[in-house]
């Protein structure tokens, strides 16, 4: 009886609670609650769009009121009237692009000499054409807006600065346009802008990036595959895959210092099958001496691509240096993010000469097609020449640092610290009784090396 007494109540209870919940006042209470949440959203949404908006004509009208005298100048000298460009705007509409023609050989010195030729689009900033920062604006039959990828592209206005311009600049642009200009409308908020803008400033001292690069360059006597990150990784790869055996080295500053003093280690660097830029001091020198790096190529960019496309190409991999610890989590990362990747083995760096043949045998048998070898320079570019034909693997390259990074145990520097070029500062920051003479006297008797062979010629 008491049973049945509890089961009404509860029955009671449950249609009760049903009632209040679907009752005309609590619908009514809901569909509010719902209609503020949109409100709020729309709220949010207009505030960000006006905060852009109105930074961007405080920074438009900043400059112009300060770069007036030039904005006249140019003015008069494209002969009182700007050419115009048309480009694609927010959602697809066309506007002119302003910008300055100069009238005659003298006033085209004096242009690209000032670097005034862009003043105008600040006028096209204030008129809401477009922003400070966005994706650099295309002509209107560049880009197909059928795709989806490119439409979204015009969910922002074109800005005189973008993440792909800096990137570019900083020898780091390893995706498509299209993919940054992507990260870029996901991301973007007024205060990213402002990061930006900020990033922009050492970006102008990278100087312009080229389209065109000598394939070879010499700094410092020592000879540079000027190649972009996606042909390395694809010469790697296909190298990987075929007879032979050949080494490959990333070549940075401090490599190229201890290049400087050991001979033997400058024989290994200009006898490797590839030797790589690595950083921005190889970058600054090639602007020095009038040779352009082509793109930044380290290794620790390189080998999440790298492990990509041996994933797809089934080649097997080998991991050898670094504590056992550190070269464990290397391989626990390649089997979390690319599981479909043949892993041939992995060893610790710290063996004793005796075991030395057994280890060299380890990686024969493996039939490992590439072999990463991390025992920090210049001893792991000599270890690899030493055994590189009995090793059996299409491919040996020495990584440095690289297994600390992704195993975890030394952070990488945030993609804003890179594309500044200070990823150095960082490493500093976190070993700087190890790293400060590296970083701070090497980089400085590196560049006056440099310096100097610019002045004098080579040794």
């Amino acid at each position: 009886m008491n049973n049945d007494s509890q089961g009404k109540r509860d029955r009671a209870q449950e249609i009760e609670s049903v009632y209040k919940r679907f009752s005309r006042t609590s619908l009514l209470r809901l569909r509010i609650r719902r209609y503020i949440r949109s409100i709020s959203w729309l709220f949010a949404i207009s505030l960000a769009f006006l905060t852009k908006r109105a930074l961007d004509l405080a920074i438009s009208t900043i400059l112009i009121f300060f770069l007036s005298p030039f904005l006249l100048m140019g003015w008069f000298l494209s002969g009182r009237s700007f050419n115009k460009t048309p480009r694609l705007g927010k959602w697809g509409v066309i506007f002119d692009e302003l910008s300055f023609t100069p009238q005659n050989q003298l006033a085209e010195r004096i242009i690209r000499f000032l670097h005034i030729a862009r003043i105008p689009v600040l006028i096209n900033i204030l008129k809401g054409d477009m922003s400070v920062v966005g994706p650099l604006p295309a002509s209107p039959g560049d880009l197909s807006l059928r795709e989806k990828a490119v439409r979204r592209r015009y969910n922002v206005r074109p800005g005189l600065i973008s993440l792909w311009w800096i990137r570019k600049r900083a020898n780091i642009d390893y995706a498509t346009e299209l993919d940054v200009d992507m990260e870029y409308i996901q991301t973007h908020s007024a205060l990213s802008d402002i990061g930006v803008c900020l990033r922009a400033i050492p970006a102008i001292l990278y100087g312009q990036g080229v389209p065109t690069v000598p394939d070879q360059i010499e700094i410092l006597g020592i000879t540079i595959n000027n190649l972009t990150m996606t042909e390395a990784i694809d010469t790697i790869v296909d190298w990987s895959a075929s007879s032979g055996a050949r080494q490959i080295c990333f070549l940075n500053a401090d490599c190229a210092n201890i290049a400087y003093r050991n001979s033997t280690y400058l024989s290994v660097l200009n006898n490797a099958s590839l030797c790589l830029a690595d950083g921005v001091g190889l970058k600054l020198a090639g602007k020095l001496l009038g040779q352009d790096i082509a793109q930044n190529v380290n290794g620790t960019d390189m080998f999440p691509m790298l492990c990509k496309s041996l994933s797809e190409r089934n080649v097997g991999l080998f991991l050898l240096g670094a504590r056992a610890e550190v070269v464990e989590g290397v391989a626990d990362w390649v089997h979390k993010n690319h599981p479909n990747l043949k892993l041939a083995g992995f060893h610790h760096g710290y063996f004793t000469p005796e075991e030395e043949p057994g280890i060299v045998e380890q990686i024969r048998d493996s039939g490992a097609g590439i072999l990463l070898v991390a025992f920090g320079v210049p001893k792991q570019d000599l270890w690899i020449q030493n055994h590189l034909l009995e090793l059996n693997v299409g491919v040996a390259m020495g990584v440095g640092g690289l297994f600390d990074f992704y195993s975890g145990r030394i952070p990488r520097a945030p993609l804003w610290m890179r594309e500044i070029g200070m990823e150095w500062f960082f490493r500093f920051m976190q070993e700087p009784g190890r790293l400060w003479k590296r970083y701070f006297v090497g980089n400085t008797v590196f560049l006056s090396r440099v310096f100097r062979e610019k002045l004098f010629g080579k040794k």
